[in-house]
């Protein structure tokens, strides 16, 4: 397994590849920095994570218009029994939360 350096956003990562493979990782890499750079450009002052995160939507954004990337599948229909159920165990928390605020107010 092989290691690189790649540079993204003024940051260098290392980052482990399988061998052979350096190369198609650093373009990947280039191409993250780019759209890094690009968000923080038309966003000002971002923290890392947010800068990161802009430039993979960015990323996604244009495979989708290219085409490259289908819509995800539509979300499994949610059993009403279980939601129902669930629905109860959140209103039993929620008044058992409230009942230890109570009883921490009072003390």
């Amino acid at each position: 397994m092989a290691e690189i350096d790649v540079f993204i956003a003024g940051r260098s990562y290392r980052v482990a590849c399988r061998d052979g493979e350096e190369d198609s990782l650093r373009k990947a890499a280039s191409l993250v920095d780019a759209k890094s750079r690009e968000a923080l450009s038309g966003l000002g002052t971002l923290s890392e994570a947010r800068q990161l995160l802009f430039a993979s939507l960015l990323l996604a954004d244009d495979m989708i218009d290219e085409g490259k990337v289908a819509a995800p599948p539509p979300a499994p229909a949610i059993d009403p029994a279980l939601a129902e159920r669930a629905e109860r165990v959140a209103d039993r928390l929620e008044s058992l939360a409230a009942a230890l605020e109570n009883e921490a107010a009072s003390a």
